[in-house]
């Protein structure tokens, strides 16, 4: 069956070897790593809180659906998939309700994730969070859309005391109930991640580079990994230098934090290009 063009490029993506899919925070961000080729993006609620003077996890599910929205806009040759959190919702029809609105905005794909956000409870049960995913499948289905569903377990970035262990459980638990795409965020080495992969029972896996773990695209591809993605770590490298020159501003009353900076090319000319393009 044939879907939109950028769910059928999404969905060809997956088929064979590995890709990375970065994740901008604006639609300049989105912009520039299309121009370095990317062949597929994706949003980063960390990086797009951030713009918004907020934590992650604590924008609204409208302010994130316009976000959303916007990145689509912003790259519209290109797939992009949307970290959609815990969809919005405790219950599968709630998640169901909200996954269909995300169909809307033109998404190639998007995640669902296990954890509440709650301190307390971090992680749904089991068998809501199997529900959970049941329900985003079912709606996605009745779009009739084909875009990619991305179960998370989010075992790891909860301080789960079995990571691993209840990461896999729930990715063969995921992979059973629809998910295209697995993806437990967390695992910093090769055997841990293919683990996950093993886990998913054939179906592509998403790993998560947020740091340098000493790891390369290649050697996460050897593990089995289809896709990778960086989160929020673009956002929070471009943070760090910022926060690091205002340092030394506020503190100093010195400028030694621009010391690396370059002149705004090649910045200016490549969206003075991109610009044209797009007109």
């Amino acid at each position: 069956m044939a879907y939109s063009p950028q769910v059928d490029a999404f969905r060809a993506l997956h088929e064979s070897g590995c890709f990375v899919m970065p994740n901008p925070w604006d639609v300049g961000s989105a912009r520039w790593l299309r121009g370095q080729g990317f062949k597929a993006l994706a949003t980063t609620s960390a990086g797009f809180a951030f713009t918004q003077a907020r934590a992650d996890q604590d924008v609204p599910r409208d302010m994130m659906l316009a976000h959303i929205a916007e990145m689509v806009r912003a790259v519209p040759d290109l797939p992009v998939n949307a970290d959609f959190e815990n969809g919005y919702a405790d219950t599968p029809d709630g998640v169901a309700a909200n996954v269909k609105l995300c169909v809307a905005t033109g998404v190639a794909g998007l995640s669902i994730e296990d954890a509440t956000g709650r301190e307390d409870d971090p992680l749904y049960p089991f068998e809501l969070a199997v529900a959970r995913i049941k329900a985003a499948r079912k709606a996605i289905d009745e779009t009739g859309s084909g875009v990619v569903l991305t179960a998370r377990a989010e075992c790891f970035l909860t301080g789960h005391g079995e990571p691993l262990k209840e990461a896999a459980r729930r990715i063969e638990a995921y992979a059973a109930a629809g998910a295209d795409v697995l993806y437990a965020p967390g695992p910093k080495t090769v055997a841990d991640i293919g683990t996950i992969v093993s886990a998913a029972g054939g179906r592509p896996v998403n790993a998560l580079v947020y740091g340098d773990f000493g790891l390369s695209v290649p050697d996460i591809a050897k593990a089995g990994v289809r896709r990778i993605s960086i989160g929020g770590a673009l956002a929070r490298a471009a943070w760090a230098a910022f926060i690091e020159a205002t340092r030394l501003i506020a503190e100093e009353g010195s400028f030694r934090g621009f010391a690396g900076n370059g002149a705004s090319a090649p910045l200016n000319p490549f969206f003075t290009e991109d610009l044209k393009a797009r007109s």
